[in-house]
């Protein structure tokens, strides 16, 4: 078979924040993260048994440094570094932009975002029930244009599009079941807007809340059921600037002929099944680093 330059999943974000021991508190005691690795300017977390979902670098500046991933071997890597070279990215590097990886390279796309492509040697199942999140889940962008972005999308990484609001508001795009690994959305300010995490069901959204309660801090939204995804979802605000989702009840596709479904924009119940508000939290997210 050919490879086609196939994204599998979804690896990890890496973030910039202005004050690294309180971003890697917000991951430790909210989510439950684990420290795999640390130096004094910089930290590598994880839920699952790989040694980085998420990383967070000491900068003088809140954003998003990059955005790691998977791809399942050598050949499907190949493929996406010649789509890559045919639209002429700028390429930053011909190796993992990270460490534990077997192989990679990294470019910047034409929104400024910075994208690590790489396979691993080792590649963990699911396990659950060790921390308060299962698992990194997906990704939210800002973008200025969301139709050509949607387009580079499934040209470089061969996703497919789950869910369209309107003629061009926002994108729901996968590389697996999960119904989305990245989600764009039409913005002037281009940014990062959250991150996601994965938990077992609504009760462990309800404990976040009453973790960040007796922290001092609170949820920004939710929960909420969104319709496009199905996911039952609550929002809170994080050090470095930026959005973190916690969710459950995503839905699966395991079709892959399963066309797109389309939301008139007017009918708010693509975002909230429930009661149709949306609180100003879009104003927030992660800039991506200039390169």
């Amino acid at each position: 078979m050919v490879a086609k330059g196939t994204v599998s999943e979804l690896g990890y974000v890496s973030l910039r924040t202005t004050d690294l021991k309180a971003s890697i508190e917000y991951a430790e005691n909210f989510l439950g993260l684990r420290v795999t690795e640390a130096t004094s300017t910089k930290a590598y977390l994880a839920a699952q048994e790989t040694h980085h979902e998420i990383v967070y670098t000491q900068s003088d500046e809140n954003g998003t440094d990059h955005m790691g991933v998977l791809v399942p071997n050598g050949e499907e890597l190949a493929a996406v570094r010649e789509k890559v070279a045919r639209r002429g990215f700028k390429v930053i590097t011909e190796n993992p932009f990270e460490t534990h990886a077997e192989a990679g390279f990294a470019f910047v796309d034409h929104e400024g975002y910075t994208w690590n492509v790489y396979q691993e040697a080792d590649r963990y199942d699911i396990r659950v029930g060790f921390t308060n999140v299962d698992r990194f889940g997906h990704i939210n962008l800002k973008v200025r244009d969301s139709i050509t972005y949607r387009d580079f999308l499934i040209d470089v990484f061969d996703l497919k599009v789950s869910d369209q609001i309107g003629e061009d508001i926002a994108f729901f795009l996968r590389c697996n079941a999960d119904h989305h690994g990245i989600a764009i959305m039409k913005r002037d300010d281009v940014a990062l807007h959250h991150h996601a995490w994965q938990v077992q069901s609504i009760a462990d959204l309800g404990r976040l809340g009453d973790r960040l309660i007796r922290a001092g801090s609170r949820l920004v939204w939710g929960p909420v059921r969104h319709g496009a995804g199905h996911n039952i979802a609550a929002y809170y605000l994080e050090p470095a600037g930026g959005i973190v989702e916690v969710y459950a009840d995503m839905e699966q596709i395991y079709d892959p002929e399963r066309g797109v479904k389309y939301w008139d924009p007017e009918d708010l119940s693509w975002i909230n099944q429930w009661d149709g508000q949306i609180p100003e939290m879009l104003q927030y997210g992660f800039a991506p680093t200039t390169r």
